[in-house]
């Protein structure tokens, strides 16, 4: 049996009411779930279609989907247009991006998003929008002032600086004027309500420590909780200690969407595919702890459309066994969960693969989860993958190993090993299949058969 640390009954509870204390008081304790408008809306979500996917995540949100986000383009006049001029963004006179009203009513006479916030807040949800790092050119070419200063844009702008794949801004300064600007966004966006910051073109092409530590500051200075996101991928390990210091999510990989494998350019990893991802959580893991999430991106599953962030409106192209193989490493590696399917046209295959508590489980109580190293296993892992996961605080399970199995081949592969193989030091153990409920006897070694890019995920008693 594994071996387990046992408490009095006293102990047990006390230690974890302390841990719950101090999780609800740590910003990210554990990895957030929600969803994100790109992968299906693009630029185009409106304030009918956000809410509607909103009240579905809010019918989930006992499984622990907390958070929505309108990513980017909430901004535009026009966002089918093909450059800065005929997108015609918007902003106050203070020089901040404000929404569309023609998109999002509530909106109107400066109210911001602070309507449609709350209603987010009162369906027990969390509210969360989308930038691109900078300042609007077009603000900078106006001069306006920052608000709360006496600088003006020209003195935050850094010229320099601009996103490579988008021409809306340009960067900030490391100066007193940058921060001033910065500070004046999320004093804006915090009075709306915002819980959640995903900041793009920050965290590589280029890496911009400066405007990371801007961002962070004025959440900070704000004085309201914000979860702070930066992408786009690949972050580089190099940097791991530093954007675990400011932010609690990190993108570790170009855009991920439905494949398997996806032609790119050599040098460039848009778009990112599944295969790709087992590689790069492997390397991550150990910079994974409370409040530190290297991402990998969110889950393009389900009906994706009515206006994609890249292609036509589809079905996912995975196959449901790699919708299941991507939610589960996603899951056992503690990468945050965001959605990025249409929740109003979810099937019951999808709705079921996210309602599932035992994987749901794992991603937001594993204590440690780390790759099993393949050299161990022998050859018959070649185009295979095991996790595992580790709970080791007192609670409704105890003490627990969690272990996930994923097939690489394109075709049916049985997979066999023991359980020292594994890592665990009795020689004995039996398991619950997580996905089917079905069980395995006490004996020395595990057998699974998978399908083709599917997966298993066990909890070993």
């Amino acid at each position: 049996m594994i071996r387990r640390i046992l408490l009095p009954v006293a102990v047990a509870t006390l230690w974890l009411s302390m841990v719950s204390a101090v999780r609800s008081q740590q910003l990210a304790a554990t990895p957030p779930m929600g969803w994100n408008s790109w992968d299906s809306y693009g630029f185009t979500i409106d304030e009918e279609q956000f809410k509607a996917n909103a009240s579905v995540l809010a019918s989930m949100r006992q499984f622990g989907w907390q958070y929505v986000v309108i990513d980017e383009g909430w901004y535009m006049a026009n966002p089918a247009g093909h450059n800065l001029e005929e997108r015609h963004y918007l902003w106050n006179g203070d020089g901040l991006l404000i929404p569309d009203p023609a998109r999002y009513p509530s909106a109107a006479n400066g109210a911001g998003f602070k309507p449609l916030a709350d209603f987010v807040h009162a369906q027990g949800l969390k509210f969360g929008i989308h930038i691109v790092r900078g300042i609007p050119r077009q603000v900078v070419a106006a001069n306006l002032p920052i608000e709360g200063s006496s600088f003006h844009a020209a003195d935050a702008a850094d010229q320099t600086s601009p996103c490579p794949w988008d021409d809306g801004n340009w960067g900030i300064k490391d100066n007193a004027a940058g921060q001033a600007y910065y500070d004046s966004m999320i004093k804006l966006y915090a009075a709306w309500g915002l819980d959640f910051l995903k900041v793009d073109c920050i965290a590589t092409n280029p890496y911009r420590p400066s405007e990371i530590r801007q961002i962070a500051a004025a959440i900070r200075r704000s004085g309201r909780p914000i979860v702070l996101s930066l992408s786009p991928g690949p972050t580089a390990l190099e940097h791991a200690g530093e954007v675990g210091e400011y932010a609690q999510m990190w993108r570790i990989s170009g855009d991920h969407w439905d494949g398997w494998t996806l032609p790119n350019k050599p040098g460039d990893e848009y778009p990112f595919g599944l295969e790709g991802a087992f590689e790069r959580l492997a390397q991550w893991y150990v910079y994974t702890k409370p409040g530190n999430w290297p991402d990998a991106d969110m889950l393009p599953e389900g009906w994706i459309g009515p206006k994609p962030g890249m292609g036509e409106a589809r079905e996912s192209r995975e196959t449901h066994n790699e919708e299941r193989t991507e939610f589960t490493l996603w899951a056992v590696a503690r990468s945050p969960l965001i959605l990025g399917g249409n929740l109003t046209r979810l099937d019951d295959f999808e709705r079921s693969m996210i309602t599932n508590q035992d994987v749901i489980f794992v991603n937001q109580n594993s204590t440690y989860s780390r790759p099993v190293d393949n050299a161990a296993l022998g050859p018959m892992f070649e185009d295979a993958r095991v996790w595992r996961a580790t709970v080791n605080e007192p609670g409704a399970r105890g003490y627990a190993e969690y272990f996930a199995f994923f097939n690489l081949e394109a075709s049916p592969a049985t997979l066999r090993a023991t359980w020292s193989q594994l890592g665990l030091d009795s020689p004995k153990h039996s398991a619950r299949n997580m996905w089917d409920g079905s069980t395995i006897k006490e004996s020395k070694e595990i057998s699974v058969t998978l399908p083709a890019h599917g997966c298993a995920l066990f909890e070993v008693h």
